[in-house]
């Protein structure tokens, strides 16, 4: 089941209901819904990123990490997010779209951002060992590529950093003892003992 099929489409909250529940920004309600996201990752025992596409005032595609779930290295919030939006939309140009992620973008997913034509970027957390967008590199504003994207950093920072940094201190016993703390019998082919 794909993380955005619960609840799609759904409005973006107005200045006025942002204001109402106590938020001081759109952006703030929207990264609130995409660490919603985070926390449904963590609790697969995912690294908690959340992310959704907006456009027009809606909620177009959402979804949390699930690389452990699919075993597969790109499924990266961002990236499932757009892949999503790109077929609710029936177009790859999200051009009239906004990414909202929990974390800074790794360079895979800035680059995903790029191609897909998103206007507008905005993310909580900085990731000063893999960020693309600012800490490390910045490629969704590299003046050498065909597009750039605007980005606002830092919304919900503090709440968006305060999720990752619980889920790896949980994880850090499991790993001094060398147990995956999603330890699961494999059923892959490949990881089956070859025979004498």
């Amino acid at each position: 089941m794909r993380p955005q099929d619960d609840e799609t489409c759904l409005p973006i909250p107005d200045q006025a209901d942002a204001l109402a529940s106590g938020e001081s920004s759109p952006d703030e309600a929207m990264m609130r819904r995409a660490l919603e996201l985070a926390r449904a990752a963590k609790d697969l025992g995912e690294v908690p990123v959340g992310a959704l596409v907006v456009r027009a005032g809606q909620i177009i595609a959402q979804a949390h990490n699930l690389r452990e779930t699919l075993r597969d290295p790109t499924a990266h919030a961002e990236r499932l997010a757009l892949t999503w939006a790109g077929r609710a939309l029936g177009t790859w140009r999200l051009d009239d779209c906004v990414l909202y992620v929990t974390l800074e973008p790794c360079a895979m997913c800035a680059g995903a951002i790029v191609l897909s034509r998103i206007r507008r970027l905005v993310y909580g957390a900085t990731d000063p060992k893999a960020g693309a967008c600012r800490s490390l590199y910045r490629l969704v504003s590299d003046p050498r590529l065909n597009h750039r994207v605007e980005v606002t950093a830092g919304v919900l920072a503090g709440e968006c950093g305060e999720i990752l940094t619980e889920f790896f201190q949980e994880r850090r016993p499991f790993r001094k003892l060398g147990v995956s703390r999603k330890a699961q019998p494999s059923t892959d082919k490949l990881d089956a003992p070859s025979p004498s």
